[in-house]
This record gives C-alpha cells, sequence and structure tokens, in this order.
C-alpha cells in the first residue's frame, strides 16, 4: 500500500514532463482545495485559497522591492500565520527561503547572515530590534497590510534540482552550516513521509515545534500543503497554548521528546482522535516513552532524519512493541549501509556508523564544499550516528559517533547509560561524556539536571551509583555525578554536550 501510493505521487508531482516546483505547492493546494482549511491558529483559520491570496500580496511585494529568483529571503519568525505567508511569498518569487532559528545566540545570527547574505528579511515584531542588514526588510505591520489584500500570483518555476531551502543547523559540533535543499529534495521527502505515514488529507497536524526546524517545514509546511491537510499552529511550548491547540483535535502529533514529556504532566488530555505520535530531534528515553504509553494507552512512535536527508530517514510506527531506541526501517526510496571506521559493511546485531542514499539528500552545505566532501561521497550521505540492525530489519540508534567513549580499548555507548540514570524521578535530564586520563584512555561522568537535588548532590549521587550498579557493567558505570540545576541546550532543545565538554575541561584545569 505504501509503495503504491509514493509511486503515484511521485508520477504526479515529480513527473520530468511536467514536475512540480516547490513555489507552485500552495497555488496547487488552492486550486485542489479552495475551501478546505489550512491552518488553524489561536481560534483563527485560513483555508489554502485565503493563503494563497495571502502569500500572493507578499509575492507582489517582493517582487516589487527587486526579489528576483535565486535571491535569499531569510524568515526569522516565530510560529504563526505571518510565517506561512512569507514562506510561501517568498518561495513563489523564486527566491531561496532560509528559516532561521528564532532562539539562536547574536553571534551565531551574526555569523549566518554573513555566510546567507539574505537579500531580503522578514522578520517578527518580537525579533525586530535583532541588527540585521538587509536589501529589503519586511516587518510585521507590513505583514500585517498584505494579509489584507487578495492577489493571485503566478508562481516563478525554477530547475527541480535548483536551491530551494537553504537551513542552518544548531552548530552543535560548531558554527551553524547551511544545509541546502532542492525543490526535489523537498517534494521528494515530503512523498516517502505522506506513504509511510499514511497521511490522510482530512488530517490535522499539531505543530508545536518552532517552524524553523526541518521537521516541522517538511509535516506541516511542505506535506500538508501537498495533501490539503490542515496544520493547527502553536505559538510556543506551554500549557495555555497547547491546550487551545488540542481543542482543534490533531489527528497526528510531531514533537520532540521534552513536548512529550510536557504532555504526560497534562495527563487529562483526550488524544482520542490522534493516530500517530511521532518523536524525533532528539533521543528519546526510555521514561518518557513508558509514562507516555501507560497514560495515554498509545505508541510513542520513534522517528529519525536529518535536516541533510530533508529530513525524515526512518520511524518505528508499527503496532509492536521493541526496545524504545529502534526507529524502524527507511522510507521507501533510501537505501543504507552500516560501516565500520574502515569502511567495511558490519554484520546485523553489530554497531557501525549509518551511511544513508536517496533523492532526498541535500545538495551540500552552503560555502563548505571541505566539510561538504566529508560527509557526502558517491551521493552516500554520512550521518554520524552509530547503528546497529536488529533481527526485525529495523534500525536501532545507539548514540552519535562523536560522542562515543573509549575506555581501555571498550566502546562505551552514553545513551545507554543515560537511559538507565533517566528511570530516576528526579532526573529531568542527563548527559553522559568522556574524560581523558593517562591510564584508561576515557572515563564516564554524567551530568544531571535535577532541581530537588541540587543542594544535597551527594544523596543523589549516590542513589544513582546504586541504579547503575543494578543495570549496568561496571566499566560504564560514571566515575563521577554532576548534579545542576539545568544543564546547557542547544538552540533547538537538545543537551549541548560540546558546552557541556568545555565547561568540565575548564573546572578540571
Amino acid at each position: 500500500m505504501e509503495l503504491s501510493r509514493f509511486n503515484e505521487l511521485c508520477n504526479e508531482l515529480l513527473n520530468p514532463e511536467k514536475p512540480l516546483y516547490a513555489g507552485q505547492m500552495l497555488q496547487r493546494a488552492a486550486q485542489l482545495w479552495p475551501e478546505r482549511v489550512a491552518l488553524i491558529c489561536n481560534g483563527e483559520s485560513l483555508t489554502f485559497k485565503q493563503l494563497y491570496h495571502q502569500a500572493s500580496a507578499v509575492s507582489f511585494y517582493l517582487e516589487e522591492q527587486g526579489i528576483r529568483p535565486g535571491d535569499k529571503v531569510m524568515i526569522l519568525y516565530e510560529n504563526s500565520l505571518h510565517f506561512y505567508r512569507a514562506y510561501h511569498g517568498a518561495w513563489q518569487t523564486g527566491a531561496v527561503v532560509v528559516p532561521v532559528n528564532t532562539f539562536m545566540h547574536a553571534q551565531e545570527l551574526e555569523h549566518v547572515m554573513n555566510d546567507a547574505k539574505p537579500d531580503a528579511l522578514i522578520v517578527s515584531e518580537k525579533l525586530s530590534n535583532t541588527l540585521l542588514a538587509a536589501r529589503v526588510v519586511i516587518t510585521h505591520d507590513i505583514l500585517d497590510q498584505l494579509a489584507t489584500q487578495e492577489k493571485t500570483y503566478t508562481p516563478r518555476t525554477l530547475p527541480q534540482h535548483a536551491l530551494s531551502v537553504l537551513l542552518y543547523t544548531s552548530g552543535t559540533t560548531g558554527t551553524p552550516k547551511g544545509v541546502m535543499l532542492s525543490s526535489y529534495n523537498c517534494i521528494y521527502n515530503s512523498i516517502q513521509g505522506i506513504a509511510q505515514f499514511r497521511s490522510l488529507p482530512d488530517d490535522r497536524v499539531l505543530c508545536a515545534l518552532p517552524l524553523f526546524h526541518s521537521f516541522m517545514q517538511n509535516g506541516c509546511v511542505w506535506s500538508s500543503c501537498l495533501l490539503g491537510a490542515a496544520v493547527i499552529v502553536v505559538p510556543k511550548i506551554d500549557r495555555k497554548a497547547l491546550l487551545i491547540g488540542i481543542a482543534s483535535k490533531p489527528t497526528v502529533v510531531l514533537g520532540i521528546p521534552q513536548l512529550f514529556g510536557l504532555f504526560c504532566l497534562m495527563r487529562k488530555i483526550d488524544f482520542s482522535q490522534v493516530r500517530f505520535f511521532i518523536s524525533g530531534g532528539d533521543a528519546l528515553p526510555d521514561k518518557i516513552r513508558k509514562f507516555f504509553e501507560l497514560i495515554f494507552g498509545r505508541k510513542l512512535c520513534n522517528g529519525y532524519g536529518l535536516s541533510e536527508t530533508s529530513p525524515f530517514i526512518c520511524v518505528d510506527i508499527d503496532d509492536t512493541r521493541s526496545e524504545t531506541n529502534t526507529i524502524g526501517k527507511p522510507f521507501i526510496g533510501i537505501s543504507i549501509e552500516i560501516r565500520d571506521n574502515a569502511g567495511a559493511h558490519v554484520p546485523q546485531e553489530e554497531i557501525g556508523v549509518l551511511w544513508v542514499k536517496g533523492d532526498n539528500i541535500m545538495l551540500g552545505y552552503y560555502n563548505a564544499p571541505e566539510a561538504t566532501a566529508k560527509i557526502l561521497q558517491d551521493g552516500w550521505l554520512n550521518t554520524g550516528d552509530l547503528v546497529k540492525l536488529n533481527s526485525h530489519g529495523k534500525l536501532v540508534m545507539c548514540g552519535r559517533e562523536k560522542d562515543l567513549i573509549v575506555h581501555k580499548g571498550i566502546k562505551i555507548y552514553p545513551q545507554e547509560v543515560e537511559n538507565c540514570l533517566m528511570q530516576h524521578a528526579a532526573v529531568q535530564a542527563v548527559a553522559v561524556i568522556g574524560e581523558a586520563t593517562p591510564q584508561d584512555g576515557e572515563i564516564p561522568i554524567a551530568y544531571i539536571a535535577s532541581r530537588d537535588y541540587v543542594a544535597q548532590p551527594e544523596v543523589l549521587s549516590a542513589e544513582l551509583l546504586r541504579l547503575c550498579q543494578q543495570h549496568l557493567a561496571p566499566y560504564k558505570i560514571p566515575r563521577a555525578f554532576y548534579i545542576l540545576k539545568e544543564l546547557p541546550t542547544t538552540t533547538t532543545g537538545k543537551v549541548d554536550k560540546k558546552t557541556l565538554r568545555i565547561m568540565h575541561k575548564n573546572n578540571r584545569s
């Protein structure tokens, strides 16, 4: 069924004789489903026809300001209807959209501006004081005016493999890099997801994560538009906003593990109409999965992808019980290889680095040919993630290659240790990193976020040590536990191990 749906959509949308260009998505949706609801946000809704007319007003305005196909339009906006007007409005002109992380530090944002050199900037009222330079600046007031206009714009068409979206990574291993995606990348991976998730036209997708994230752009901007499905836009992640969004009865919920952890605290939510709960963007802890499934009686499906893969690679949606870090089988059209450090294939059930290949793989990193060459070889992308293939043919995530700890020649996978530590009720977040020693190579140490035990770190440390002794081999047990009120996080909400390593090194010196 999934294969036939995939082939049908590819034939319709990616036909070489008349391919759909990304900037034509909204116009197509408005023609096919003019009165169908496209967006719901804080009680306000827009049909596809209304959204198309309002985005068209943005397109005309950008053209009047001199924006042409291939120019870059940076969008610095929180979750809102304006984000969609700006995104589609820019795309329709043939411009490259550059949605930027609204939580970036000033230094990171300056780097992105200098690297991308946008021709236009569309910025929200809240972020309008940000010192950014662009030839054209569209503010909240201008978007308000354009949203009242009803115009019809004929989208510009570009080659399928021309640069269409430029997404900047969160920079956990250095400064943010610009991931270049083509129109073909976006549409192809959307088709893969629609087929895999068995998406329906009457689906309503809850969009609570920031729209600058590739996870949300695929599920809540591209795929929903191709399918004619509605998106429930939640402006920010807090309980009140989430309850307002959930009142619109989503059928698909996309989120990071922390969001599903918050749902566990809001245990009276009615999720009876939801078909799929998909967790991605970070490692899913056992504790969150178990509590969610216990409270709501539904499977929390673990997914996996990268901005570099547009972003979906796989998701474990089968209605069967499996270990939490199972991420399922690759989507249709994605080839995988699991290799050792020498590039040789590893046997089933053994851990290696995941390499993927398919038409969803990025064009490369912007202005970074050397960085591109390091991870893209003959069409194969080195994900940098450690996985194994289990007896059911599903991928099991074992952690990041750069996070691997080697103790006396023995490999320690931090994710296993972190999962164990997360079992403790007082642990809100955890990060296990390696500390270099002259005798043993690296030893594991643990940083713990626990507001309850900051004043009594020795008590929690002793309890965590006993917990590890019950579940882990001696060499995997952290040699030290550092209890903090909270752990540093990246701008996308992940625990920032890079910052922790620097902190630890400075504290030890």
